[in-house]
C-alpha cells in the first residue's frame, strides 16, 4: 500500500465530503460551509493537512473525470481520438465534434472543464477564508505559508481557465454576498493575475522537495507553473516572455543539487504504478484505487483497451475499447524510440498466460486480436484499429481505476521549456543540447539516434498532415509553414498522452490550420473553447467568445 497516498487521498476524500460545493462560479455563498464546520465538524490541528488538502482533490475531477480536461486537450488534437466502434462510443456525437472541431456551447466537455475548475477555485477561496477567520485552527506561524499554498493552487486552476476559455471572471474571495455575479476579465487580466499570484506567493511556501511536500504546491511547483505561463505568454497576451521563462527554468535547474529533482534514467519510471518516489515529478496528483472511489477517476485503460484485454492484465472489469492514437501521429516516431516502444499497446494481443486473444467483432472476428496503426475514420473503425494508450503502467489485477500518480508538472518539461525558449531566441545549438539530454534515455541501444542538432530543431515537422479517412481522397498539406516544427515533434514524443497536445499545437500555430484523419480546419476562433451557455444564462456579465 502507498502510505503517502493513504494520507493524501483517503483523508482528503473524507474531508471533501464535508465541503460539497456548487459547481458554478456564481455559487460561492459560505452559509453551508460555516454551518457544517460549526455544527457538525470541529477541526483540530491534526485535521489541517486534510482540510487544506481538500481543494487539491478537485484537480483529479478536472483532469480525468468523464469529458473533462484530458479529453479537451488530447482528443481535439492530432494525437488521439475516440472513433465510433461497433455502434458504440457515439454518445451524442461528442467525440466526433471534438475531433472535427465542431463542439458547441452546450457540450459537456465545455461545461465540465469550466465548472470543475471553478469548483477548485471556490474551495481554495473557502480554505483561505477559513484560515483567515480562524475557522481552521492554524498555528499563526504557519498561516502565511498555508494561504500562499492555496493561492498557488488557485493559480493552477486559473491557468487552465486562461488556456481553455481566455476571458473568464476572476473570483478571489469566498465571503461574497448572495446573488453575486462576477464580472468577466480579459485573458490578459487573467494571465496577469496568475503571474502576480505566483510571484507573490512562491517565496512563502516550502522549498523542501520530499514526501512532506509531495502532491502539494511547494516552491518548485509554483516556479514550474510560472514557467508554463511565461512559455505561453504570447498566446495569452500577445507579448512573448521567452527570456523570463528561461530564467525561471534556470532557477529550477540550478536547484537540483539540493532538491534532488532530476530526469529518471528511464522515462517509464515516471508512469509506473508505484511512481510516488520518482525524482522527476515536481507536482503530482495522487491516485490510489483503494481510496479514490469515483468510477472515472483514472480509467484511461478502460477507455482504450478492448474487452478481450481484460485477460491480458487480469482486470477486474472488462474494458470498453474506445480511444486510440491518430495513425499520422504514430508515424512521426522513430520506431527505436523507447517512447514508441513503451508508451503504446500495439501488435498481437495475448492473455496473461500467453494464450492469443481472439477478436470478437469486425473484419478480423475469430482471428487473433491485434492493434494496427490504421483507423478508418472518426465515424467508423474496426476492433483492430489504432494503437492503444499504454504510457501509464496498467497493473495486473487493476480495477476500473489505476493507482498511478499523475505527474502534472515534471522536470523534463522544465528542460524542454528552456530548450524551446532558447530556440525561439536564436540559441538553437544550446536548445539542441538540452533536447538531446532528454532523448538520450530513450535510445540507450542506439545512442547516436538521440542526438539532435540546432539546424534540425529549426527545421519543419515530420508530421504528414492531411485527410486520411475512408470517406475522402487522401490529401497532403506539407509543414514548411510550421516554424520550429521539429521542436513541436519533440514535445509530442516526450509528452504524448499527458493532456497538453492542444496547448502545444496552438503555440506553434498548427491547431486550427492543419488536417488529420477526419479533421479539417474549422475556424481560427477554435483556439478557445466557448463560455458554457449554461453560465451565460446565469450571469449577464458574461460575453461569449468570438465565433460562438
Amino acid at each position: 500500500m502507498k502510505k503517502i497516498k493513504f494520507d493524501t487521498v483517503a483523508r482528503i476524500a473524507f474531508i471533501a465530503l464535508l465541503f460539497i460545493i456548487g459547481s458554478s462560479c456564481t455559487k460561492l455563498d459560505d452559509i453551508n460551509y460555516n454551518d457544517i464546520i460549526s455544527n457538525q465538524f470541529v477541526p483540530t490541528a491534526e485535521d489541517i493537512p486534510s482540510l487544506v488538502g481538500a481543494p487539491y482533490a478537485d484537480w483529479r475531477g478536472l483532469l480525468l473525470q468523464w469529458n473533462t480536461l484530458w479529453r479537451a486537450q488530447s482528443k481535439t488534437s492530432d494525437e488521439m481520438l475516440t472513433p465510433e466502434r461497433n455502434g458504440g462510443w457515439v454518445d451524442g456525437g461528442v467525440y466526433r465534434r471534438l475531433h472535427e472541431h465542431t463542439w458547441t456551447t452546450d457540450d459537456d466537455v465545455v461545461i465540465n472543464v469550466w465548472t470543475r475548475a471553478y469548483q477548485g477555485i471556490a474551495n481554495c477561496n473557502r480554505v483561505i477564508y477559513q484560515i483567515q477567520s480562524r475557522s481552521i485552527p492554524v498555528d499563526p506561524a504557519d498561516t502565511t505559508a498555508l494561504i500562499a499554498e492555496m493561492k498557488l493552487l488557485r493559480a493552477s486552476y486559473y491557468w487552465v481557465l486562461c488556456d481553455i476559455y481566455g476571458n473568464v471572471p476572476i473570483v478571489d474571495r469566498f465571503d461574497l454576498p448572495a446573488g453575486y455575479l462576477p464580472k468577466q476579465n480579459t485573458r490578459k487580466e487573467v494571465y496577469d493575475f496568475v503571474v502576480k499570484d505566483i510571484l507573490d506567493n512562491y517565496p512563502l511556501v516550502s522549498a523542501e522537495n520530499n514526501q512532506k511536500t509531495y502532491g502539494k504546491f511547494n516552491k518548485w511547483a509554483g516556479l514550474t507553473l510560472l514557467a508554463k505561463m511565461y512559455l505561453n505568454a504570447e498566446v495569452y497576451t500577445g507579448t512573448a516572455e521567452w527570456d523570463k521563462c528561461i530564467a525561471i527554468c534556470d532557477t529550477i535547474i540550478n536547484s537540483t543539487g539540493t532538491t534532488k529533482i532530476a530526469l529518471e534514467a528511464n522515462q517509464k519510471n515516471v508512469f509506473i504504478t508505484e511512481n510516488q518516489n520518482s525524482k522527476e515529478i515536481i507536482f503530482a496528483l495522487p491516485f490510489d484505487s483503494k481510496y479514490v472511489s469515483g468510477w472515472n477517476d483514472f480509467d484511461i485503460h478502460m477507455q482504450t483497451l478492448q474487452g478481450e484485454n481484460q485477460a491480458t492484465y487480469n482486470l477486474q472489469f472488462s474494458p470498453w475499447g474506445g480511444v486510440c492514437a491518430v495513425p499520422q501521429f504514430i508515424n512521426t516516431f522513430d520506431t527505436l524510440d523507447a517512447r514508441y516502444i513503451d508508451n503504446y499497446i500495439k501488435g498481437p494481443q495475448y492473455a496473461s498466460n500467453g494464450d492469443p486473444l481472439i477478436a470478437s467483432w469486425g473484419e478480423y472476428k475469430g482471428k487473433q486480436l491485434f492493434f494496427r496503426n490504421h483507423v478508418y475514420g472518426v465515424d467508423y473503425s474496426d476492433e483492430t484499429d489504432g494503437f492503444r494508450l499504454g504510457k501509464f503502467e496498467i497493473a495486473m489485477g487493476a480495477t476500473n481505476r489505476l493507482s498511478n500518480d499523475w505527474p502534472l508538472l515534471r522536470y523534463a518539461d522544465v528542460l524542454m521549456m528552456k530548450a524551446e525558449c532558447l530556440l525561439r531566441t536564436e540559441h538553437a545549438d544550446d536548445a539542441a543540447t538540452i533536447v538531446t539530454s532528454v532523448r538520450e534515455r530513450c535510445f540507450k541501444s542506439n545512442p547516436e539516434r538521440a542526438i539532435v542538432t540546432g539546424d534540425q530543431l529549426n527545421d519543419t515537422s515530420c508530421f504528414d498532415y492531411g485527410l486520411r479517412n475512408h470517406l475522402v481522397p487522401e490529401t497532403h498539406e506539407g509543414t514548411s509553414d510550421i516554424k520550429y516544427g521539429r521542436m513541436l515533434d519533440e514535445l509530442g514524443w516526450e509528452f504524448c498522452q499527458e493532456a497538453r497536445r492542444r496547448t502545444d499545437m496552438i503555440r506553434f500555430g498548427v491547431f486550427t490550420k492543419k488536417s488529420w484523419l477526419s479533421h479539417s480546419p474549422n475556424g481560427g476562433y477554435r483556439v478557445l473553447f466557448p463560455i458554457p451557455q449554461t453560465e451565460i444564462a446565469k450571469n449577464s456579465n458574461l460575453v461569449q467568445n468570438d465565433g460562438y
